[in-house]
């Protein structure tokens, strides 16, 4: 069983019946969407509210009752992946272009899980770029404003084309190699006039699982 798989399956093992529960999207977060199907298919009553289209599409599949998030006050509990976490459990989120829902997502939980394998692990945030989504109209405009900021930001592509998110925006990937204040950094992104929302996930995780340098299963709270 591959170290994803572990700690994606791990997970669910917090999910109690009744619950309203976040679905992440990523590849780590299909393995606890398949774990979560199958106890649904055991017996498990929950409803989901899925972060993404492709996540959507994968709990229906897996047979998850899902609940529209407009219908949501509260979400009791989400699971969800990562790109990059610091030993603070501040982590990049947005690689696979869903920051926005997630991050509204991750608003409305009582209890936050990231499940990231230790390749995503670092001391200082940075290694990843943070995505940011920003509006399709003048989109070169807040790329210049966001490189004030001191990084180095490209416009993400899909067959040659900008990458479309599910709220029709584009992302701008902005490398910063190391993020000192990530809060500071959130808030002067979050300013810039075209900014949707960023993917620096801070002080939102109230537990992190990950895997130590041999494999096993580590769980930060």
């Amino acid at each position: 069983m591959n170290p994803k798989q572990i700690i994606g399956e791990k997970a669910t093992g917090y999910i109690k019946n009744g619950m309203t529960v976040g679905l992440g999207s990523g590849s780590t977060a299909c393995w606890a969407i398949k774990k979560i199907g199958q106890l649904v298919r055991e017996g498990l009553i929950i409803k989901g509210v899925p972060t993404s289209k492709n996540t959507e599409k994968l709990a229906l599949e897996e047979g998850i009752p899902l609940v529209n998030i407009a219908e949501v006050d509260r979400i009791d509990l989400t699971i969800d992946g990562a790109d990059e976490f610091d030993p603070a459990k501040n982590v990049i989120k947005g690689g696979g272009g869903a920051l926005l829902r997630e991050k509204i997502v991750a608003s409305l939980t009582d209890y936050y899980i990231i499940i990231a394998d230790s390749s995503k692990s670092s001391e200082i945030l940075g290694n990843y770029p943070v995505p940011v989504e920003v509006t399709p109209f003048a989109w070169e405009v807040s790329r210049r404003q966001l490189e004030k900021l001191g990084c180095k930001a490209t416009i993400r592509e899909e067959n040659d084309k900008a990458f479309v998110t599910d709220n029709q925006n584009y992302i701008l990937d902005c490398r910063f190699v190391r993020i000192e204040k990530p809060e500071q950094l959130a808030v002067e992104i979050n300013r810039i006039p075209g900014v949707v929302e960023n993917g620096l996930f801070l002080n939102m995780a109230d537990m992190l699982i990950t895997t130590d340098e041999k494999g096993e299963v580590l769980i930060l709270e």
